[in-house]
């Protein structure tokens, strides 16, 4: 079935939407010193290192892959990228100004926390879009040099968890992987379009069979879209696994 395109305030509400999703999952972790992987999980791990806030940190991490997005992706992928990071950076230093959390139990902050940011990025991949930086050099590096997403993704989060062990106390530590197995399974569980395709009957498959010679070409054209999806699918199943 062919892929149905969302118009430009489609993508923009969305993405704004996914990014305060993101954000405030950030937020409960930030509150109780949990950690994430990929380029959010470098940011926070960079806070402990240099006196720089979060979101511009995750804004400056990012900078350096959207021109490897821009070359090797596509140039509608790195523009919703450039808008969700944007977002998520923005709204992460923003959210202590409307939410004040005296305080939160850290399992549930792990729990509801990679439950928020999991369905953020689901929206996210959803309009063609991610949380930039670890993602897109996967990305890059399965399709160049055959290097497995998922591989990589996972061996990149367990090096930023385990750098935490110097910053933050091990069981806090223990309490992220949980969060990143939440995240995960919202990912994993929810990021399947072909379960929600509807059942056509012998008619409606032999009119589709009919117009496959029609999408050939706007297959091609999506062909890098839909292999980004794929692969940003299988790294998630792929950490913590």
């Amino acid at each position: 079935m062919q892929k149905t395109k969302h118009s430009v305030i489609e993508d923009v509400f969305a993405l704004i939407s996914a990014g305060l999703f993101v954000a405030f999952g950030v937020y409960l972790f930030q509150s109780q010193d949990l950690m994430i992987g990929g380029a959010a999980g470098l940011a926070l791990l960079g806070t402990y290192a240099v006196d720089i806030d979060f979101g511009l940190l995750f804004f400056l991490i990012n900078l350096p892959f959207y021109t490897l997005a821009w070359t090797q992706i596509s140039k509608r992928f790195t523009i919703n990228t450039f808008i969700s990071v944007t977002t998520v950076s923005v709204l992460t230093e923003q959210i202590p100004a409307f939410v004040d959390i005296s305080h939160v139990n850290p399992f549930f902050a792990a729990v509801f926390g990679g439950i928020l940011i999991g369905v953020g990025m689901l929206m996210m991949f959803r309009h063609s879009s991610s949380l930039g930086g670890v993602g897109i050099m996967a990305f890059y590096l399965q399709q160049r040099f055959n290097i497995r997403a998922g591989t990589f993704q996972l061996t990149v989060d367990s090096c930023i968890l385990l750098s935490a062990l110097f910053f933050i106390a091990w069981p806090l530590v223990l309490i992220s992987i949980l969060a990143a197995f939440c995240l995960n399974m919202v990912i994993s569980l929810n990021h399947r379009p072909e379960r929600y395709f509807p059942v056509q009957g012998e008619s409606e498959s032999k009119k589709a069979n009919a117009e496959s010679n029609n999408v050939d070409t706007n297959h091609m054209e999506n062909h890098a879209e839909n292999s980004l999806e794929q692969c940003l699918d299988s790294e998630l199943r792929a950490q913590n696994g």
